[in-house]
């Protein structure tokens, strides 16, 4: 499962190399604090995904990790299981316009990114 931090001006996902490997993503993800539109949780990350899958790799309801390109833009999804928790992050002036994650931390993620900016330090706040 990726490892995500939130520092002061950033949020970093970092994918396994398993991950990695089925999104055909060389790099992790970084997502500037000011890009970050809106933040959700849904108990069904199934139902947010729009358009195609290029590139990536997908079983159905049981796992979406890659770019899906709609007509809009593109989404990054690293969906895992039908049981489990995600966050929706909708981002403005980014290469995504979506990002949806699987997590078990979803509350603790979405409290970590409202805190101000001056209350996390240098190093960031690991979550998962």
């Amino acid at each position: 499962m990726a490892d995500m931090h939130v520092h002061s001006d950033r949020l970093e996902i970092h994918l396994t190399a398993a991950e990695k490997v089925l999104a055909l993503k060389r790099d992790d993800l970084l997502i500037p604090r000011e890009s970050i539109r809106s933040v959700a949780i849904t108990e069904d990350p199934w139902i947010w995904i729009r358009g195609i899958r290029a590139p990536g790799a997908a079983v159905p309801l049981t796992l979406a990790i890659g770019t899906w390109k709609f007509h809009g833009g593109k989404d990054f999804l690293l969906i895992k299981g039908k049981q489990r928790a995600a966050v929706v992050i909708d981002l403005e002036g980014e290469e995504y316009s979506r990002v949806i994650v699987s997590t078990q931390h979803a509350a603790k993620l979405i409290e970590t990114l409202r805190v101000d900016v001056n209350d996390i330090g240098a190093a960031g706040e690991a979550i998962d």
